[in-house]
């Protein structure tokens, strides 16, 4: 079973950064995008931002900018570093992958989460 396992989370002052990884635990076939996703208390999850195994990139409004995601196709990783925080983007981030198995059925799967909270 792959699991998707997330570090880089941690406490950060508002202006601060952080850089969040993301590699699945085992053998991975044929993904097609990676992304990152967050839950603040009391909220619903969002996307914060995607990348394809092309490279194409899509950022939420609120953390464009401030925001960039990476990744290295060889090592199935990807990365978000994260500039100018502020307050509001404290929350659990949680690390996305989707692919398709060799007869085209798609997979997803979900990291466990690593929580970021920026605060004074």
């Amino acid at each position: 079973q792959v699991q998707l396992v997330e570090s880089g989370g941690g406490l950060v002052q508002p202006g601060g950064s952080l850089r969040l990884s993301c590699a699945p635990s085992g053998n991975i076939f044929r993904l097609t995008a990676m992304a990152w996703y967050r839950q603040a208390p009391g909220k619903q999850r969002e996307s914060v931002a995607t990348i394809t195994m092309g490279g194409t990139t899509n950022y939420a409004g609120a953390v464009k900018g401030r925001f960039t995601i990476s990744r290295d196709n060889g090592k199935n990783t990807v990365y978000l570093q994260m500039s100018s925080l502020k307050p509001e983007d404290t929350a659990v981030y949680y690390c996305y992958a989707e692919g398709t198995w060799p007869l085209g059925t798609p997979y997803i799967y979900w990291g466990q989460g690593t929580q970021v909270t920026v605060s004074s």
